[in-house]
């Protein structure tokens, strides 16, 4: 399969919704947040894990952007998986903007991503992965060990071999990688 062929295979687009439609789920931790994405996601729901904005934050720094219109359906799936939201807040405020969790850099031969604490940096040309770093958590040495020198489309998925929040970051930030690679 060629390069440009898997990079189109990544993650759907979410596609971006009218700011009166869109709702946030809060929840207690970022451990709650990753099982809700995970539980909605395999449902079929397009919904997108984003900073909160300052106005809603009550402990954990994620929550899911998701389709208000389903909040019902949504919201007792949920229950049923036993993950329960602090908060369901429609988003009719331009206040309540969420806060993007990537930042990008382009290096001139290399290109970064950040997604929360954690970067993953890429030499445009090959896709070779020459860098990760950031975080603190136990696993981040392991999944550099298993990713760096690799091209970006043969690499383990952070999601596959990370067990921590900040392999679920790198997982962003890796998905935020394969997307931007088909601008580069």
């Amino acid at each position: 399969m060629a390069l440009l062929e898997f990079l189109k295979k990544g993650q759907p687009r979410i596609e971006e919704s009218k700011k009166d439609d869109r709702g946030f789920l809060v929840f207690e931790n970022t451990s709650e947040v990753i099982q809700a994405e995970k539980v909605l996601k395999k449902r079929g729901w397009e919904v997108k894990v984003m900073g909160p904005p300052p106005e809603i934050r009550k402990g954990c720094d994620l929550v899911i952007e998701f389709p208000l219109i389903e909040e019902l359906k949504i919201t007792k799936t949920l229950q049923e998986a036993g993950i329960s939201p602090l908060q369901v807040i429609p988003v009719s405020s331009p206040l309540l903007e969420p806060v993007n969790l990537f930042q990008t850099k382009d290096f001139g031969k290399y290109f970064m991503v950040q997604a929360a604490n954690m970067k993953l940096t890429i030499e445009k040309e090959s896709l070779m992965i020459v860098n990760i770093s950031g975080g603190g958590c136990p696993d981040v040495p392991y999944l550099a060990e298993q990713m760096v020198g690799k091209p970006l489309h043969e690499a383990p998925s952070p999601r596959d071999i990370g067990h921590t929040l900040c392999g679920y970051a790198l997982q962003l930030a890796y998905e935020e990688m394969q997307r931007r690679c088909l601008q580069l």
